[in-house]
């Protein structure tokens, strides 16, 4: 939250599933950032689709999604739409928990199967029309990838600064540890 309020950024819609109340009343309404928070709550999980079509009453058009589990300092400014694109996605090198990657990036674009192999980071720029099709309930955010890269309406760019999944203990220990040597 303090790096969003460091670079300009006004208004936070944060959704939650478990422990929701915890991080409304931690949060609270952002005016200690400078900022404006939302919620969204999911009640049930919604997976990262239906998530963000639950929230998308809330957001502006393009919306910056950003996972909360992930630890990276990048331009976010950099992120940026072409006018017929429904998303762009930050991609980082291949972590060892996910070898493979998620996605192929040629030439600024995602492709379906050419270019190099690189892992989603958790941060895009997204249009409201990726989920014109959608419909409130559980849905992971991947396939409407895939059918956007499929019709070539999706960038990428390529992060090689510091990033990290924090979504075990291992990695939130790893991280500890890296910020303390700083």
């Amino acid at each position: 939250l303090e790096r969003l309020a460091a670079v300009g950024v006004q208004d936070v819609v944060i959704n939650h599933a478990w422990l929701g109340e915890q991080i409304e009343s931690t949060l609270g309404e952002g005016t200690r950032w400078g900022l404006t928070i939302r919620y969204s709550a999911e009640g049930e999980a919604l997976e990262t689709g239906g998530g963000i079509f639950r929230a998308l009453p809330l957001l502006s058009d393009p919306f910056m999604v950003i996972n909360s589990d992930i630890w990276m300092t990048p331009d976010l400014a950099a992120l940026s739409l072409a006018p017929d694109d429904l998303a762009q996605l930050l991609l980082v090198n291949n972590p060892l928990h996910n070898p493979a990657g998620d996605f192929y990036l040629h030439s600024g674009r995602l492709h379906p199967d050419m270019g190099t192999r690189l892992t989603f980071s958790g941060v895009g720029l997204y249009r409201k029309a990726l989920f014109a099709k959608c419909a409130d309930g559980k849905f992971p955010l991947a396939p409407l990838l895939k059918t956007a890269i499929a019709d070539n309406r999706v960038s990428g760019l390529h992060y090689q600064g510091d990033w990290l999944d924090v979504g075990t203990a291992e990695r939130l220990a790893q991280l500890e540890l890296m910020l303390q040597a700083d």
